[in-house]
């Protein structure tokens, strides 16, 4: 099984799709982190919206912005690639020009913002594996997959920072974070679309299996689909689970939490490449369990924390919380890149989008479901996710 033993910066961002691209993918990354993270706030500032209906209308909009996997992966199936990513970004344009246009108390409106929002989030994901997986082979492609989120990391949070500096203005400078979002994207769009990346898979030659190959099933991954949307619950924990628990449970300096989300974006960035690399020497399958297996190890220590009570215990939860995003990085190392080894190239864009389907789906359906074990006990929320994740990793495994 080839692997890659060295980290190469200019053979990684080749692999990722070339300078353009990855420009590209920072700008993007730098734009949503000047909003995503406050478009909440956004509602509630500036909209004068109640904190139940912008959350109702963000929720709908990300879980309606599935609906439109499936015609995104045919649309990849037919060789597209960086026109998928530039048009995902330019539905965010949309979503943010709209946002603009709202006037204070229109939901409606907003909602139809946090719609092309979604959209276009659930449909990057795919369109750029999708991208990545043509331009690269092997465990490179692993490699510049990882390369990815950790630029991804980097960009949200420098964003993020720069949000947090605007929220200082008031609802003018909220206003204008929205609209540098906007431009970002638009500006990211065109650079993805100038790569002009496209697929050219063998039967786009002969008509008449170009249709079979629109009508050939994708793999169907039941397993790790279904394994994905429990996996995925710890890409939610430091900006709800940890949280809910050091603020409202512990009653810990909020601090804390703050300092948890910081490390668990610096270790993304900095350890990402470097531990997908190390790992290429083992088989993706195995890795990925190996990730639910630390994640479960995890939780189990997120439980013995909060036991120790209010002295110890909230330093306890921030070392715990390097291990949980140790398995956080195996996993998305390991999740995406061994879907497209999975899926024949003829179908790989269905495949990624009903992956990118299990994974939305567990990022909606977290907060709810985090919220409702923590209201019933440390035991509740920490052993029921030790549980499901270490039954995912078996059938991982399996």
């Amino acid at each position: 099984m080839a692997t890659v033993t060295k980290i190469r910066p200019r053979a990684l961002v080749r692999a990722s799709g070339g300078p353009r691209y990855t420009i590209a993918l920072a700008v993007d990354a730098l734009g949503t982190g000047l909003l995503r993270p406050f478009l909440l706030l956004y509602g509630v500032t500036v909209l004068r919206l109640s904190a139940p209906v912008t959350g109702t209308a963000m929720t709908a909009g990300a879980v309606a912005g599935l609906v439109c996997m499936p015609a995104v992966g045919r649309w990849l199936d037919r060789g597209a690639r960086s026109t998928v990513v530039a048009a995902s970004m330019l539905v965010r344009v949309l979503g943010v020009a709209l946002l603009l246009a709202t006037p204070a108390g229109n939901v409606w409106l907003f909602a139809t913002a946090a719609l092309f929002l979604g959209i276009g989030n659930q449909a990057w994901p795919a369109a750029h594996a999708a991208l990545v997986a043509t331009v690269a082979h092997g465990r490179e492609r692993d490699a510049a997959l990882a390369g990815g989120r950790a630029l991804r990391n980097a960009g949200l949070g420098a964003g993020a920072l720069l949000a947090t500096a605007c929220l200082a203005g008031g609802t003018t400078a909220v206003r204008a974070s929205a609209a540098v979002t906007g431009l970002a994207y638009l500006a990211a769009a065109a650079l993805a679309w100038s790569v002009r990346v496209h697929a050219h898979p063998a039967a786009a030659e002969e008509p008449n299996r170009a249709k079979d190959r629109d009508d050939e099933p994708a793999p169907r991954m039941r397993a790790l689909l279904a394994a994905n949307v429990v996996y995925v619950f710890c890409l939610n924990l430091t900006e709800i689970a940890l949280p809910l628990v050091l603020v409202t449970q512990m009653h810990a300096s909020p601090v804390w939490s703050a300092a948890v989300f910081v490390a668990n974006t610096v270790l993304v960035v900095t350890l990402q490449v470097p531990v997908t690399v190390l790992l290429s020497r083992f088989p993706r399958r195995s890795v990925l369990a190996l990730g639910g297996v630390v994640l479960t190890t995890s939780y189990l220590g997120f439980l013995a924390a909060v036991s120790l009570g209010h002295g110890w215990g909230a330093p306890a939860v921030a070392a715990v919380s390097v291990v949980c995003t140790l398995g956080e990085i195996i996993y998305a190392g390991s999740a995406t890149a061994l879907v497209t080894a999975l899926a024949p190239a003829q179908v790989l864009g269905r495949a990624l989008s009903r992956f990118q389907l299990s994974t939305g789906f567990g990022l909606a359906v977290s907060p709810a479901v985090i919220t409702a074990l923590a209201s019933h006990g440390p035991a509740a929320l920490w052993g029921s996710l030790a549980a499901a994740t270490l039954l995912a990793a078996f059938a991982v495994a399996r």
